[in-house]
């Protein structure tokens, strides 16, 4: 096995979790080189990954709006980066549409993919000649690296190794001068959010054990609430607009990250940062973070989990411990 190319080109968040099948594929297989492609929007958290070997960026978004001609030399361009290399397996973990133009396009003989049934778009299965096992009965991270161990002939038994490098440079923020908290309270859907209320009253909470609080946002609305959340903790930063980048690096220089179902949330956790990740609307037990000592999901996904809950949970794991990112099922805290 010389070269192997890994699929999974969205989201944030599911890019992250996905990065430890880097370092299982290198550990079957001394000197493997590993390429991995993704969406252009989120090819920088691939390229923080130490053992990728390429990245290849696909404009999906060009592909839906191509209407410029500079739209259509970057499609091609695309592409012909993509076959630059032939691969021993493509292994697309992602199972949908766009990943499996990706795994056709791509050069090799084994293509490998889910079965039918568990892909996330059915007509998705045209692209593959080889494919994963049943769905193992585990959360959802912890399945891709048992997929993707199953396509290559490989057990996976050791924790998982993100090898995650944020680089530094000169747009960083100054580092905090005090153990500091970072609140993301933003999250893609409204059901998943906890209440502004919550997050004062957790916030004060953090205040009375040393920590200072930062809220950061990326949208007009998420600035909107990050204003409401600080007017109800004294003394709380309301943060600028950060890049992806920033925030990556502000998570590196806090001491404890607390957040909902959103992507920056899997950030810290990889970064192994003392983690809570609430849950108010989906599954904690499919996608919640997990770590002994380090990250902890709360909530069952049918209530809003009370602070207290929440309080609780940070009290477990700050200051931080000695944990390392051993999996192990979630500890989670129902409502």
């Amino acid at each position: 096995m010389k070269r192997v190319l890994i699929v999974k080109v969205t989201s944030l968040g599911d890019i992250v979790e996905a990065l430890p099948v880097v370092a299982d594929v290198q550990r079957a297989f001394p000197g493997v080189k590993v390429d991995w492609a993704a969406d252009e929007a989120f090819a920088d958290i691939v390229r923080w990954n130490a053992g990728v070997d390429r990245v290849l960026c696909a404009p999906l978004r060009r592909f839906k709006k191509a209407r410029r001609w500079s739209d259509f030399k970057a499609i091609w361009a695309s592409i012909a980066e993509l076959r630059a290399e032939r691969y021993d397996a493509i292994v697309d973990i992602h199972g949908v549409y766009k990943s499996a133009i990706i795994a056709f396009l791509a050069r090799g003989r084994r293509r490998f993919g889910y079965r039918s049934q568990d892909l996330g778009e059915r007509g998705a299965a045209f692209a593959y000649n080889g494919r994963f096992g049943p769905r193992p009965r585990c959360d959802a991270w912890h399945g891709m690296r048992i997929s993707a161990g199953e396509a290559l002939g490989y057990t996976v038994d050791t924790p998982p190794e993100f090898q995650m490098r944020i680089p530094r440079d000169g747009t960083a923020l100054p580092a905090p001068d005090a153990p500091t908290a970072l609140l993301f309270h933003a999250t893609s859907k409204d059901e998943k959010k906890w209440p502004v209320a919550h997050w004062g009253e957790l916030g004060k909470a953090l205040i009375a054990r040393g920590l200072r609080i930062e809220l950061p946002w990326g949208s007009d609305a998420e600035h909107a609430t990050a204003r409401e959340i600080a007017a109800l903790v004294p003394g709380a930063t309301v943060l600028p607009r950060l890049t992806v980048s920033q925030v990556a690096q502000r998570i590196e220089d806090c001491a404890l990250v607390v957040g909902t179902d959103t992507g920056f949330v899997h950030l810290s956790h990889a970064l192994l940062k003392p983690t809570v990740m609430i849950f108010v609307s989906t599954d904690a037990e499919h996608s919640g973070v997990r770590a002994p000592n380090r990250s902890i999901s709360i909530g069952d996904g049918h209530h809003v989990p009370p602070v207290q809950v929440a309080i609780d949970a940070v009290d477990r794991i700050y200051p931080a411990r000695d944990g390392g990112a051993g999996a192990q099922p979630p500890l989670i805290f129902a409502a």
